[in-house]
């Protein structure tokens, strides 16, 4: 899309509104979406429609279009309000001309063995995302984009996670708590709060909704094990789409039981391992071995999910994908939990002490605040 909306001609029918733009481009907006989005049947303040589709003419038609002043103005049959539409809204709104919205622009890293955390991924400091506004709008962007996203120079304490978590989105409180502690404890309920290495997983698909983003705040680190693991779910499932798509359509179609079970939680939720958005686009991976409860397929179809299950879990298994690196005191990671998988190696807490603190973000409220800073950053320029 140009900057412009210059426009070279328009022509109408009583069913649809043809603009020809100057760069060349042909847009078509039909009578009834054009009636259905009139400005004066939107509250002012809030932009919201004061009326229903069954209160807009279901066959309006368009009695004459004429140009002014950087607006077309549009008259219709049997209607005595005309409604007049700015072309750089209607450029913005054109089928094929409207720019994406940065937020939802997906930058997949399939190979993150040959990656490096400190390098290839956004970095920023607790001050500097705390006091420029300019900087923590490319690094919001990035972690939505990418998936994953680091602070450094966070205070080692126990609140300073849940003071600087605001300037990326809303915590979601849990069964945790705000927020919950990743260290050694004897009898665990959770194996996460063991010495165990953890394979690449998302964190609780047996919730509704799934946890959106999640954040680890290193404040103790061990010097022997304990990395930090990490892979990017929507470029591995389009891997497996591209190499094994009869196995890639099993792990889309399949409904997986997860359960979580401790002495005051009882969550349950069914959702296949590879989610898929009504254009088939990858959105989502959940895939946590430690909570799949058994599956209530039929014979045949129960071979064809292992086969499939097999696969991917070998992907995860496989040092290319994975970026591997090591949170060292004071570091914070943020994350997609529904694309990127998580894992560690383990380590030895009787040696090294190993402490995380962690908390669960609303995943709308991560790209609200991006796409709202990017808005108010765009007011204040010149």
């Amino acid at each position: 899309m140009t900057e412009s909306a210059d426009v070279k001609r328009f022509a109408h029918e009583p069913e649809a509104l043809t603009v020809e733009w100057a760069d060349g481009g042909k847009s078509e907006f039909t009578s009834l979406w054009l009636r259905d989005n009139r400005r004066q049947d939107r509250d002012a303040h809030s932009g919201q429609r004061l009326v229903d589709i069954l209160d807009v003419p279901a066959t309006p038609r368009i009695r004459s279009a004429s140009a002014r002043d950087g607006s077309v103005q549009v008259e219709w049959e049997d209607e005595s309000q005309p409604a007049t539409f700015d072309l750089l809204w209607l450029s913005a709104h054109a089928a094929g001309r409207a720019p994406g919205r940065p937020e939802l622009a997906v930058r997949p890293w399939l190979e993150g063995g040959a990656m490096n955390a400190r390098r290839d991924f956004a970095w920023a400091s607790a001050a500097t995302l705390t006091d420029s506004p300019a900087t923590r709008l490319p690094w919001l962007t990035r972690l939505v984009q990418e998936g994953l996203a680091f602070i450094d120079a966070v205070p080692a304490t126990e609140n300073a996670m849940l003071e600087l978590m605001p300037l990326v989105g809303r915590v979601l409180e849990t069964n945790y708590g705000l927020t919950f502690d990743v260290r050694s404890v004897p009898q665990p309920e959770n194996l996460a709060y063991s010495d165990l290495g953890l394979g690449l997983h998302t964190d609780n698909p047996y919730r509704e909704p799934v946890p959106g983003f999640q954040a680890l705040h290193a404040l103790v680190t061990s010097n022997e094990g304990g990395e930090s693991l990490f892979a990017d779910g929507v470029a591995l499932a389009e891997h497996l789409r591209a190499t094994a798509p009869e196995a890639f359509a099993e792990l889309t179609s399949t409904p997986v039981p997860f359960l979580y079970r401790s002495k005051d939680a009882e969550l349950y939720a069914e959702r296949p391992l590879i989610q898929l958005s009504v254009t088939g686009q990858v959105t989502a991976l959940h895939y946590n071995n430690r909570s799949i409860a058994p599956l209530g397929l039929t014979a045949s179809r129960m071979r064809r999910f292992y086969a499939a299950y097999r696969r991917l879990a070998a992907l995860l298994r496989e040092p290319r994908f994975q970026l591997r690196t090591h949170l060292g005191a004071g570091e914070l990671v943020v994350f997609d939990n529904q694309r990127v998988l998580h894992g560690r190696t383990a380590f030895s807490s009787a040696r090294f002490a190993r402490h995380l603190k962690g908390c669960y973000l609303s995943r709308d409220s991560v790209y609200s605040e991006t796409a709202l800073l990017r808005r108010q950053l765009a007011q204040v320029q010149p």
